[in-house]
């Protein structure tokens, strides 16, 4: 068995079993939403702020569920502070459930571990920060994932081939890639991969 990733910054999940997931891979301090509840929940909303402040690390489930916690962690958190990572779609249930969610898609506690190890990889504390120059807004636009008809099935494209979940905008997409990729490498794949989509997407 692996030795736990050292994770310095905050990371918010959406409940217990995905806190307990995550313990298993990671030594970090791992902090709950309590699902929708940190909606209403001044007093989580006002710990979160407090405990986040100098940054955080945000994995929600790929569903919509997920995407709404996300979005709204988004919008209480310094925006500049946070770093998202997230799942890919694989169909499934957890062990605990009766039932798949509605979405038919595992969350964060049903993700592998060797899966989760090498999500937080370039986040712990022994991995190297500088990634050169970054991905931006224009590599997007030639490469047809912003600003064209076809966009967002460019993106959903690119963002299969690389385990994250589809519907993803272009700012959260930018953001993953930017997190996990050098601008060379991801620009390199990116090129290859979209050419050969181009009669399937057009």
């Amino acid at each position: 068995m692996r030795e736990k990733l050292r994770v310095s910054l905050p990371v918010n999940v959406e409940g217990k079993y995905d806190k307990n997931t995550l313990s298993q891979v990671l030594d970090a301090t791992i902090l709950t939403t309590g699902g929708f509840s940190v909606f209403n929940s001044k007093e989580k909303q006002a710990l979160l702020r407090r405990l986040c402040k100098d940054g955080a690390i945000v994995l929600t489930d790929s569903d919509g569920g997920g995407r709404q916690i996300r979005a709204f962690l988004s919008s209480i958190l310094p925006k500049e502070a946070i770093h998202p990572l997230y799942i890919p779609e694989i169909k499934g249930k957890e062990h605990r459930k009766s039932a798949p969610s509605k979405s038919g898609t595992l969350g964060v506690e049903g993700m592998d571990a060797d899966l989760l190890y090498d999500l937080f990889l370039p986040l712990s504390d022994g991995a190297p920060r500088e990634k050169g120059e970054p991905i931006t807004k224009t590599d997007f636009y030639f490469l047809g994932l912003t600003g064209k008809d076809n966009a967002s099935e460019r993106r959903d494209a690119l963002a299969v081939s690389l385990s994250l979940p589809r519907g993803m905008g272009a700012g959260p997409l930018l953001a993953a890639v930017n997190l996990l990729y050098s601008r060379e490498a991801f620009l390199r794949y990116a090129e290859a991969l979209l050419s050969q989509k181009e009669v399937s997407l057009g």
